[in-house]
Formats: structure tokens, sequence, C-alpha cells
């Protein structure tokens, strides 16, 4: 296979063992940047020159026999939102496109002590939301340019599935993952609440926001999770947990395992092919030997209707520095999801999703004193056209849909899974995603691991090849 289709995990591999040079891993993907970036546009900044020094660097660690990193060699794309020294980091904000922080975030500096390379900043909706700012040229998603690459982590979805990156860093706080890992093909991870630091990132709503990798693998996305989980002091709801082996062998079937379906939840409101695969991947998940069996998730409806109350009045906070002084700098997305939090919502409102969101939690936890994980789609529909995909923060009953499977997991803090499955008739890919316990993330990937092994997905966009 290209070595920029190649998995992140299989370069570590190579890098480690001396059959590849860092150097040449790095030489060859900046390449593919220079090829692909004018047409796809993930990349805000390319860090092209110190890419290569850092390369050199390991290159040298690897022939002196020194401790090599579990990411050695991985070259990574950073979501624009993470603080980065003395590289422009702007949130996807027009106002901060020149602002160069004096430190790293935290995951930077775990991913850096890992042995990731970065190729650069890639580009975010304007600060984590909606749509990016006027001013920047949104990514393309290498599939069917035509058609939607998620939100936020756009760019980060579009380097990865390219092979412009092995690997990327997502945020999520409604679907960020999961959306651009659906719709680009990729494995997103969206971590347990807290299970990876937050500190040093531009803030969309802080209770719901969630730093994860994209990758091509679930070996890749448990690698890159390795090196940035664990508890970390600068950040106030970083979780004081023990950090197990996600790269442990995984089983070979699933004969103990017992996944949950609720197949209203699945179903209702929810096209045709995406009805189709959802069935498809149980199928997958019964030919390895798992127990597929209904269950009845907790009513989530006030959650994934009211969504835009929580997200308007915490962005509201987050922003309080720039907004409203600076209001005429925001784009017309952030700035009325801004007004909305600051105008329209109550305290009554935010209140009550606090104790919807309690309820849903506790209750979800016991679904899963009977199962492993549960099963669901990402998206109610295929990766949809990107003139289709408009969004009124005014409105919250409108993004709805949308996000039916996804912000009730970002509400209770439990991890997922986002699968690719295959490609539908329109070549554009279809995916699924596992939940699973909170602090369960082994055991997710474990599965995840068995039931990738048996759909075998092994395509990539026609780019240049």
């Amino acid at each position: 296979m290209d070595l920029h289709y190649s998995s992140l995990s299989d370069i570590c591999r190579k890098t480690k063992s001396g059959e590849l040079t860092v150097v040449n891993v790095v030489e060859t993907m900046l390449q593919r940047l220079r090829d692909l970036e004018p047409t796809l546009g993930a990349y805000v900044t390319v860090t092209g020159d110190a890419a290569i020094q850092r390369a050199a660097e390991l290159d040298i660690r690897q022939r002196e026999g020194e401790p090599l990193g579990v990411l050695h060699g991985a070259t990574m794309g950073l979501k624009d939102l993470l603080w980065t020294r003395g590289v422009p980091t702007s949130g996807g904000m027009h106002m901060h496109r020149d602002w160069r922080p004096d430190e790293n975030a935290s995951v930077i500096d775990r991913l850096d002590e890992a042995g990731a390379v970065s190729l650069g900043k890639v580009k975010l909706t304007e600060g984590a939301y909606a749509e990016h700012h006027p001013e920047v040229t949104a990514p393309m998603n290498p599939w069917n340019t035509e058609h939607w690459t998620g939100v936020s982590s756009s760019g980060s979805g579009v380097a990865v599935a390219a092979g412009m990156a092995h690997g990327a860093i997502g945020t999520d706080t409604g679907g960020s993952i999961r959306f651009p890992s659906a719709c680009c093909g990729l494995v997103g991870l969206k971590p347990t609440y807290g299970r990876v630091s937050r500190y040093g990132g531009f803030a969309l709503a802080d209770s719901l926001d969630h730093f994860g990798p994209m990758a091509r693998s679930v070996e890749d996305v448990a690698r890159v999770l390795q090196a940035i989980a664990g508890f970390d002091p600068n950040d106030p709801t970083s979780l004081k947990a023990d950090v197990p082996n996600f790269l442990a062998p995984c089983p070979e079937d699933l004969t103990d395992a017992v996944i949950g379906v609720d197949w209203s939840y699945c179903e209702e409101g929810v096209e045709q092919s995406v009805q189709e695969s959802t069935r498809i991947a149980v199928e997958r998940c019964r030919d390895v030997g798992a127990r597929v069996v209904d269950i009845t998730l907790p009513e989530r409806q006030q959650l994934i209707e009211r969504w835009t109350v929580t997200c308007s009045v915490e962005c509201a906070v987050a922003h309080r520095s720039t907004y409203p002084s600076r209001a005429d700098e925001y784009g017309p997305s952030l700035r009325q999801l801004l007004e909305y939090g600051t105008e329209k919502a109550t305290a009554l409102e935010y209140a009550s999703l606090e104790r919807a969101r309690e309820r849903f939690r506790h209750e979800l936890d016991d679904v899963f004193a009977s199962v492993n994980v549960v099963l669901s789609p990402c998206m109610p529909m295929a990766p949809p056209r990107v003139d289709s995909m408009g969004q009124d923060a005014g409105s919250d009953r409108d993004a709805a849909p949308m996000l039916t499977f996804t912000a009730p997991f970002d509400y209770s803090g439990h991890p997922t899974l986002t699968m690719p499955l295959d490609l539908d008739a329109s070549g554009l890919p279809r995916s699924f995603q596992l939940i699973g316990p909170r602090m369960g993330e082994r055991r997710l990937i474990e599965i995840g691991s068995v039931i990738e092994a048996a759909i075998g997905f092994d395509h990539h966009p026609y780019l240049l090849d």
C-alpha cells in the first residue's frame, strides 16, 4: 500500500524497526500535501520545516537505541483550536488568525512525548460550531467534493481520508468527531468525558467538549488514545483514573460479548440506506459470535432538541472576552449562537437540561449492566450534499435530527467508536457507531477491532492514485 494510505500503526512499527526513516515518511507526506492541499484545503497552516527537523531528531533517537514512543514517526494533523507554541492558532476564528500561543495544549505535549510528527494545523468551523467563517474556504470531501465533510473537525477528517496525515485530533461537542469520521470513511473515537485533557484548547461548550483521535483503523485510534489519555492537573474536569493498555491483544471473536440495539432508535426518522447499514453491521457482529439483544435506551429527546441551549450558554461564557465587544468580527452562524445564548436561552431551560442530562447518564449506565456496547447509526442520513447543510442556531429543533445519534452521548460523557462499514451506491462511505460504558474504552476497542476485521473495509478516495 502507498505510504500515505498506510495505517498509523504500521508507520510506527516500520519506523521503529528501521524499515522506514521518519524523514522519508515526512517528506513523502509533505509532497502529498503539496499535491492535494490546493484542491482539498484541509490545512490552515503547514509546518513543513519543523516537521522535517522533528523527523531527523526522531531518526537519531532510533539509530542510537533510545526508547521510542508509542507514536514514533506517525504524522498528525492538529485541529486548529489546540494551542501550539509559536504557531498561529485561530480556533477557526478570523479575529485570532495571527495569535501564536506561548504554550502547547496538553494533548500536543503528549503527542510530542509519544513521538508523533505534526504536519500542521487543520481547519475547523468557526469556534468549532456549525459553519466556517466566511473568510475561510471550507475543506472538500475527498470522496465527493459536493458532499459534506462533517463539522467541526472537517480538516481532521479530510486530511486523514485523503492521505495527508496518518491521524488527527478532533473534538466532539455535538458530533464533531463522529460526523467527519462517518462522512470521510474513518475510525473516530470520542473518549469518556475527562479521559483526555482539554487544557489548551478553545472551548465551544465546556461540559460537552471531548478531545479524541481520528484515523484509519481501530488500532490507530487506540494507539493515539494511549498517548493522550490520562489525568492532567491543568484541567479541572480531567479524571483521576488509571489508563489501561489500549494496545493489549484483542480477542479473535466476540463469543463473550453482548451488543444492544434499540431498533426504534435506529430506524425511526432514519434513511433507508442507513437502516440497511445498521442491519449489516449487526450481522457482522453476529458473524463473529456476539449475542445481539434488543434494548430500550433512556428518554433523550429533550437533550437532542434543546442541545443548542446548553451549547449557546456555555459558548457565551467561553467568548465573553470578545463577544459582544467584537461581535462584528464573527461569522453569522457563531454570532447567532452567541446571541441565542445571551438573549434567548433561559436559566430555567439550562437547569432543566442539566437534570435531563443526569437522568439520561444514570439510566444509560443501567443499560450497560446487561450489555457490553450499544450499536447505532452515527447520522440519520448518508453524507448529505454541502448545499443542503444550513444551520439556524435560533431554531435548535432544525438541527435536532442530525444530532439524534450524537448529542445524547456528549451530554452523558460515554465513549463512542465510529467505524466505516462499506460504500453506498454513490460511492460514499457508510458507517455505524458503538457506544460503551464510561471508562470502557478498552472493551470498546476490543469489540471494534473484531468487528473491523470481519468487515474488512479497505477503501480510499480516488485522488492521485
